[in-house]
Order: C-alpha cells, then sequence, then structure tokens
C-alpha cells in the first residue's frame, strides 16, 4: 500500500520557514509526513532527485573526497569523518570498507534519493540522503570544507532522475518486529549455536528454527547470553572512555549498517541523549529509548565474539558493540572482561 503526503509542497515549506530550527526528521514528525516528503517539496529549488541504486550513489560518493557519512535509526545516529573507498557491489548486499567509513548496504531499501544544498548561516550545506520505500532516511552523506565540489556538481548532472515532482508517494511504515521464540526448539539452538565458527552464521541459525536474533537470546541461557539492566550500555560507554579499549559499534536500519572502529574519547550527556563527540566519530543514543539489553557470546574461528546488544520496547535492535580484534591491538579479552562486569538483570526475561 503507498500512500501521498497529504500537504501540499507550498504548505511544506512554508511550515518549514517557520520552524527553521527544527531537525528534518523532527519536523517531518510534526508534519505528519515522510522525511523524504520534506526533502522532495524542494525539489527544482534546493534538492534534486536522483538515481538511488547503491552502485550509483557509491560511484558517486567515491568521487567526493573527505566527507561525514551518517546512518541512524530512531534510537542511534552514528556518524563518521572518512573517504568513501573500496566498494563492493552486490545485489542483495553491497559494502563500502574503509578504516573510516564501514557500510553494510542492502540495496532493495534503497528507494529514493537527493542531492540537497541548504543555506545555513555558515554557508551551503550539500548532503546526498537515501531514503527507503516508507521515506525514512536510510543513509546520509555530508560534505565537509576540503569536499571535492566539481565532483558533486559532476553527480547531481549524472544522476539526475527526469523525474523531479515535489510530491512523493511512499509506503507505510513496517514496525519493528517482535521476539520470536520456540522453547520446543531450544536443544537445537543451544547445540548448533555451540558449533558456529562465524558471527554471519547466527542470523542463518535462527531463521532455519523460524525465531529472531532477540527471541533466540530470550532463550538460550548462559553461557551463550545474560541479560544486563538497560543501565548497562550507559556503564559500558563510560567504561570504554575511560580505557583505552577499541570497540566496533554497530548502528543501522533495514537498508545500512554502519561500523565505527576505535576508540571513543569524549562522552557528553544531553537529555535523554547519551553522545560521544569527538573528531571523526560522534554517536548520539537514546539510552530512554532501551529496553532489554544483552551481553551475547558467539564462537568463531578466532575465539568468542562477545557483544553488547540492545533492544527498544518493540524489539528493535537499537545498536551492538564488540571488542575490535586485529592484529597488533587485540581489544578483545580486555573487552571480554569489561562485559563480565556490567550489571545484570535481576528480574527474568519473558520468552
Amino acid at each position: 500500500m503507498t500512500q501521498t503526503d497529504s500537504l501540499t509542497p507550498d504548505s511544506i515549506r512554508a511550515f518549514r520557514e517557520d520552524h527553521a530550527n527544527m531537525r528534518e526528521r523532527d519536523l517531518a514528525d510534526k508534519l505528519g509526513i515522510s522525511e523524504a516528503g520534506l526533502v522532495a517539496a524542494y525539489c527544482g529549488e534546493s534538492a534534486t532527485r536522483i538515481d538511488a541504486h547503491p552502485d550509483k550513489i557509491m560511484g558517486a560518493a567515491q568521487t567526493l573526497g573527505e566527507v561525514m557519512a551518517l546512518t541512524r535509526n530512531p534510537s542511534c545516529v552514528n556518524e563518521k569523518v572518512g573517504v568513501y573507498d573500496n566498494y563492493h557491489p552486490g545485489p542483495h548486499a553491497a559494502m563500502i570498507l574503509t578504516d573510516d567509513i564501514d557500510l553494510r548496504i542492502f540495496p532493495s531499501h534503497w528507494q529514493h534519493a537527493y542531492m540537497v544544498e541548504k543555506e545555513t548561516d555558515a554557508g551551503t550545506r550539500r548532503s546526498l540522503q537515501v531514503f527507503d520505500a516508507a521515506g525514512d532516511a536510510v543513509h546520509k552523506i555530508f560534505l565537509r570544507e576540503g569536499s571535492d565540489l566539481a565532483a558533486w556538481d559532476r553527480a547531481k548532472t549524472d544522476l539526475r532522475l527526469d523525474d523531479q515532482a515535489q510530491s512523493l508517494s511512499v509506503s507505510a511504515r513496517k514496525p519493528d518486529e517482535p521476539a520470536k521464540a520456540d522453547t520446543s526448539k531450544l536443544d537445537i539452538l543451544r547445540k548448533e549455536w555451540a558449533r558456529l565458527t562465524d558471527t554471519h552464521q547466527f542470523l542463518r541459525l535462527t531463521s532455519k528454527l523460524k525465531m529472531n536474533r532477540l527471541g533466540a537470546y530470550r532463550i538460550a541461557g548462559e553461557p551463550f547470553v545474560r541479560a544486563l539492566a538497560p543501565t548497562a550500555v550507559d556503564q559500558m560507554l563510560r567504561q570504554v572512555a575511560a580505557s583505552e579499549l577499541e570497540i566496533m559499534v554497530f548502528t543501522g536500519n533495514r537498508g545500512c549498517i554502519q561500523i565505527h572502529s576505535g576508540p571513543i574519547e569524549t562522552l557528553k550527556s544531553m537529555g535523554p541523549w547519551q553522545n560521544v563527540l569527538d573528531p571523526r566519530f560522534n554517536l548520539h543514543l537514546r539510552l530512554d529509548h532501551i529496553a532489554e539489553v544483552w551481553a551475547v557470546e558467539k564462537p568463531t574461528q578466532r575465539g568468542p565474539a562477545v557483544s553488547i546488544e540492545a533492544f527498544n520496547a518493540e524489539g528493535g535492535l537499537i545498536l551492538q558493540v564488540f571488542g575490535l580484534g586485529k592484529e597488533g591491538r587485540d581489544s578483545r579479552p580486555a573487552w571480554g572482561k569489561l562485559v563480565a562486569g556490567l550489571e545484570g538483570l535481576n528480574t527474568e526475561v519473558n520468552a
């Protein structure tokens, strides 16, 4: 089912002008429209609709020089400064693999895309924005002072679509999938979990058993998982920032996962948000959205992969954090010790 935003482009632009300091996502929610619909209202003015296929977007991104990559879900925003390079295309999954910008891309969810030029007090802010079928943001690329403006202009010409309509039809947003567990298959789950050799095999296992990630965690029990208090995520971030540990932070949505690998240094709380504010990495996390937290251990050929995984009240994954294991600087043993010391959950979790 598709739906067209009911407000006219003129009324959308007028409302935004009256609320110039409001963030785009919040403004779209206030209007009851999709964020992509908000951007579309500016087509022919400050926005250009472009080909949304990852091959096209990533081809252009690799010419822009240093930029800021942003991937988010409603509870967590991951921002990384770097250069797009080393693109690996694929019909079902694609990747950007660099030390700074590390992405897992799922092309079927890249449905709408725009190049946006917004005038601000600091000058023109240029961004390339990708949205899913519901008009929710999948991935954004923001130019920085040293970015290649000539490459930006070439991309705007090369990727431009003939359709520059100021209204947009979107599909209904799919809700997060609640926990799916099957206690009759618990023995199989535990037996096959113990045989894993790679973390990527886990979702294939749960799919085969007609469960999902959260459902499996709720029934697996130790030594595979341990339920933690919702406050454990903030506790973990504070301990990592106070140490020299290097971690991997996975933040994503159905269309894109963005990974930060390295330390975190500067934490700043603002209301319900806990923020990492480092020069080339920012993380913005809504602590009040965290309903369940699990410490998870999966066997791999390189030793156990230990993660902290946070979920919202509807069962949606907010973020995952692993210890970074690289030759010569392996933080995994210290990370495992940190995770073992985090506060457990005193009450039982229902399957």
